[in-house]
């Protein structure tokens, strides 16, 4: 792991997001919640929280952090069919939480494909980016 013993202490901020698309048979199930596993979006955005929390076990070289703040919201989208996820992630520290935001994002997105893969197993994951990040040396970033 890079050492950030010396760096201070900032607030730290990152956004990332990412969308999977589906069939009309998929979008429905989870829109009406009758996907045999239960609430997608609920289920999704709790799976989407507990990966931001435990990222550094997943990443190896990701520094286990101390948060102050995981959100992880998913929206059905209708052209095209969807969900679109957006996680924001903070914390007060020496080193960012880019890798938390993206894990939170894309963990999310493999949960619904997990909960509604009976109705379509072509799902496509797309456009998981880093939307923005705050804090640090390097200061604010925004995609454009």
């Amino acid at each position: 792991m890079v050492d950030v013993g010396a760096k201070r202490a900032t607030e730290r901020r990152a956004v990332a997001s990412g969308e999977i698309r589906m069939s009309a048979a998929a979008w429905t199930a989870v829109r009406s919640n009758t996907s045999k596993k239960g609430d997608v979006l609920a289920v999704a955005r709790l799976a989407g929280i507990q990966a931001a929390k435990r990222t550094a076990e997943l990443i190896p070289l990701c520094h286990p952090l101390a948060l102050t703040h995981v959100g992880v919201d998913l929206a059905l989208t209708a052209r095209p069919r969807g969900v679109r996820v957006t996680a924001t992630v903070a914390t007060v520290g020496p080193t960012g939480v880019e890798m938390e935001a993206l894990t939170a994002a894309t963990v999310a997105l493999l949960t619904v494909y997990d909960m509604v893969k009976s109705a379509d197993k072509a799902m496509r994951i797309e456009a998981v980016r880093l939307r923005e990040k705050s804090g640090g040396r390097s200061g604010h970033y925004k995609a454009r």
